[in-house]
């Protein structure tokens, strides 16, 4: 596969046990999405209502506004409820176990960027950055573009293990939310059925990411980070050569899990 693989490989908290290009910058994708629960885990009241609306403050800071568009989302659940009020909960659940763009933007806009960007900090990542929602397209063409490192989303997911990145149950519930995404490939193609574990995966065109932590039965939880982009592999044909590489990744770090 003709591509950019970056990847981080180890015990939350310790080295990593195979690594290649973890600070290599990629597209984030939909993987942003779990430093924007944190944020939300660390500030927000979680039952609190939030009117779901697809009217959004570009971060481009010239005005301007922008939508999500209802075909590019992968969730149909949050557009159903235009013009309701939902519990900030029931919007982080849609946001990572169907992956809602809608709901993440919606939270984003509860939050706010410092916060996200205060998360990522927290967690110790050096290069990732989350500067506008997704489909701010002004924002993206004024440079300010959401980016994420192998090594940084390990760092991610690592305070979280580690209960640092809100209360510890907070943490804990986090993680339970993401044992359940519904996205089930990638990553979680690579370890046997019913082991456990905690992951967020992002795609878009040319790109495909999944990060997490595994839970064997038999050996420690470890952190698994793989980000992919894409050279010259037309886009048809690239997200399931890309899942494909990402699950055997995942297998070869499943065998090595004793290690």
């Amino acid at each position: 596969m003709t591509s950019s693989v970056s990847i981080w490989v180890g015990r939350p908290g310790g080295p990593p046990r195979r690594s290649r290009e973890p600070d290599r910058l990629h597209g984030a994708a939909s993987t942003m999405k779990v430093a924007v629960l944190a944020a939300l885990y660390r500030g927000a009241d979680l039952d609190a209502p939030v009117p779901v609306v697809n009217d959004f403050a570009s971060a481009a800071d010239d005005g301007s506004r922008y939508r999500n568009d209802r075909s590019y989302d992968d969730d149909d659940e949050v557009w159903k409820h235009l013009g309701e009020p939902v519990p900030a909960r029931w919007l982080a659940r849609r946001m990572i176990v169907r992956s809602s763009n809608l709901a993440t933007n919606l939270l984003l806009a509860r939050v706010g960027l410092p916060a996200v960007a205060e998360v990522w900090s927290l967690a110790g990542a050096t290069g990732s950055v989350t500067a506008r929602g997704i489909e701010d397209y002004a924002a993206r063409d004024a440079g300010r573009d959401n980016v994420v490192t192998a090594a940084d989303l390990a760092a991610l997911f690592t305070a979280l293990y580690r209960g640092e990145l809100a209360a510890p149950e907070s943490c804990a519930a986090m993680l339970d939310l993401l044992a359940e995404q519904e996205w089930r490939v990638d990553l979680a193609a690579g370890v046997p059925d019913g082991v456990r574990i905690a992951h967020k995966n992002g795609w878009m065109t040319g790109v495909r990411h999944s990060a997490g932590i595994v839970y064997p039965p038999d050996a420690e939880p470890y952190v698994i980070a793989v980000c992919t982009t894409s050279r010259g592999v037309p886009p048809d044909d690239y997200d399931e050569l890309a899942c494909r590489r990402i699950a055997e990744i995942s297998a070869d770090a499943w065998a090595e899990r004793a290690r």
